[in-house]
């Protein structure tokens, strides 16, 4: 019965894939906000003067870890999953989307704002007001993005489980990194054309923009769950209803704590690294500055044509968990070859084609296909793991501990960049935090082939 039900309600074509679109819209604004930043790396760090804000690369690299401080040390990101199970996905995900809104008017305050020469400190910790205020502003929008983030997970499960959740799951990655690759491409330029604060601006539009587009997604959910609100249906809901002694079913699966282990592994090797690499483009391969975030973009915009196109792929064949370990040795393989002089290994092929521009524009490529054949597979791995009724939780924690590498990573890369600037030295803490997810990732095999999780098999159910 309850099969029959969830067939009623996702197994209209233009209903899901509108979802799909509506609710992939709000999470492609928030990437797009999250982003929005890194690029402005060397205008922040510029005198007021010559209109920056005069922060150091440790105030910056404080900064934009400072997403994650309100999820992990006052534990948001675990309540998130526990609010969207409890609450369901309509309630939840307008919380987030005003939260992303809440945080970025703060973020604008503290960029906007004259503090003078003021100092926040705390014990042996300073930081310029204007840093501080900004990074109260990212770790409230973090709140929020994070809290996006796993309501638009659990909307895609609950509407295409046994239809196309790899290919679905890839799409929504997809506009997601179309927001990251325009964050990166847009930002500097607007910002030096108008003023600093002009792209935050920008953001604030795009993030009205998600919330509106969520709020049609609820009318359409609502509307859904009336027509489906036969007895049945509430035997259904009773069914998936969440209790707490599933958080110790989640806690005791092998699976989970691989798959978690390695999100904190490999996004901490790529998310950061793209808030670093603007700079990086400029400072040792000397791209142009206005032209240094169109090289980070890269990444992101290979994303999407190749997210979708491997979660097809797994769709149809399966081999999730080969495709992680296939992503996750091209990100190694990428971050070593940054970590290499300019004029050592391969980047010594001096010659019109062997520039250092090319090589950093090829390296971001191998990048951006590593950074799509992971997380395109990755994802539709965790239902076949944990059940949907406490899949918001389960992504909650797994999203909760990930937010430990991606707080923690900038802030020793930004240490790293202020004693040793030829990147040698940060390129090699991403390398090596990436070289840990590809053994992760290994283990993920053998535990799959001997708990059975299926990882390995295609999603699409045959009729």
């Amino acid at each position: 019965m309850a099969e029959l039900i969830r067939r009623r309600l996702n197994d209209s074509a233009v209903a899901r894939w509108t979802v799909l679109f509506i609710v992939a819209t709000a999470m492609m604004m928030g990437y797009f906000v999250n982003d929005v930043m890194s690029p402005l790396e060397t205008l922040l760090e510029a005198p007021p003067s010559e209109g920056g804000l005069g922060w150091s690369p440790a105030d910056y690299g404080f900064f934009s870890g400072a997403g994650g401080l309100i999820n992990v040390f006052l534990l948001m990101l675990f309540f998130s999953g526990l609010i969207l199970d409890k609450m369901g996905i309509r309630f939840t995900g307008v919380l987030s989307c005003s939260l992303m809104v809440l945080g970025t008017l703060i973020k604008l305050f503290g960029v906007t704002c004259d503090f003078g020469d003021a100092q926040f400190s705390l014990f042996h910790f300073h930081l310029p007001m204007s840093a501080a205020v900004a990074s109260l502003g990212f770790a409230v929008f973090g709140v929020g993005y994070e809290m996006t983030g796993i309501t638009v997970s659990k909307s895609m499960v609950r509407w295409f489980t046994g239809h196309e959740l790899a290919l679905a799951m890839g799409i929504q990655l997809a506009m997601a990194r179309l927001g990251t690759a325009a964050a990166l491409s847009i930002s500097a330029p607007i910002a030096r054309h108008f003023t600093l604060s002009t792209p935050l601006l920008v953001s604030l539009a795009f993030l009205l923009i998600g919330l509106l587009a969520f709020l049609v997604f609820c009318v359409m959910d609502k509307r859904f769950e009336r027509e489906t609100s036969t007895a049945a249906a509430q035997s259904l809901s009773q069914e998936e209803q969440f209790r707490w002694s599933d958080i110790g079913q989640t806690l005791r699966s092998p699976g989970f704590w691989l798959i978690t282990l390695f999100c904190v592994l490999f996004y901490s090797a790529v998310s950061p690294f793209l808030k670093f690499s603007t700079k990086l483009m400029v400072m040792k391969y000397g791209v142009d500055a206005d032209l240094a975030g169109f090289f980070s973009s890269i990444a992101p915009f290979g994303t999407i044509l190749m997210t979708p196109l491997f979660g097809y792929v797994y769709d149809r064949y399966g081999k999730g968990v080969t495709l992680v370990i296939t992503g996750a040795l091209l990100l190694t393989a990428v971050h070593f070859g940054f970590s290499l002089p300019i004029g050592s290994g391969f980047s010594s092929l001096h010659s019109s084609f062997f520039t250092p521009q090319a090589i950093a524009i090829a390296l971001m490529v191998i990048l951006s296909i590593g950074y799509s054949l992971a997380p395109a597979a990755l994802w539709p791995c965790v239902p076949k793991i944990i059940p949907l009724k406490c899949l918001g939780t389960a992504y909650s924690m797994i999203f909760f501990i990930q937010n430990f590498g991606r707080t923690v990573i900038p802030t020793l890369v930004g240490r790293a960049n202020e004693t040793d600037p030829s990147y040698t030295t940060s390129m090699l803490i991403f390398g090596f935090t990436a070289l840990g997810a590809v053994l992760v990732a290994v283990s993920m095999l053998h535990v799959d082939r001997k708990k059975g999780y299926g990882l390995q098999r295609p999603n699409i159910r045959k009729s």
